[in-house]
């Protein structure tokens, strides 16, 4: 995950992109969740690969698993 992803203060406020890019880690994440394909954003992102977005969805697991919430109190 971490040759995949980068977290500097001074590119894009300091949240978790895909290294070498200014592509947000929620974006694709958000674009995964809103029924895009990997095929489909791999098109539209060139730069991006297969395993770039799979270090995505890594990274948003991680932080899933950092907070305990009942399910009740997260709707």
């Amino acid at each position: 995950m971490h040759s995949h992803l980068t977290i500097n203060a001074n590119i894009c406020h300091g949240q978790a992109c895909i290294k070498g890019t200014r592509i947000p880690v929620h974006q694709i994440i958000r674009m995964l969740a809103n029924g895009d394909k990997i095929e489909e954003l791999l098109e539209d992102y060139p730069s991006l690969t297969q395993d770039d977005v799979y270090a995505c969805l890594d990274y948003a697991a991680t932080l899933a698993e950092e907070q305990i919430t009942p399910i009740e109190h997260a709707i």
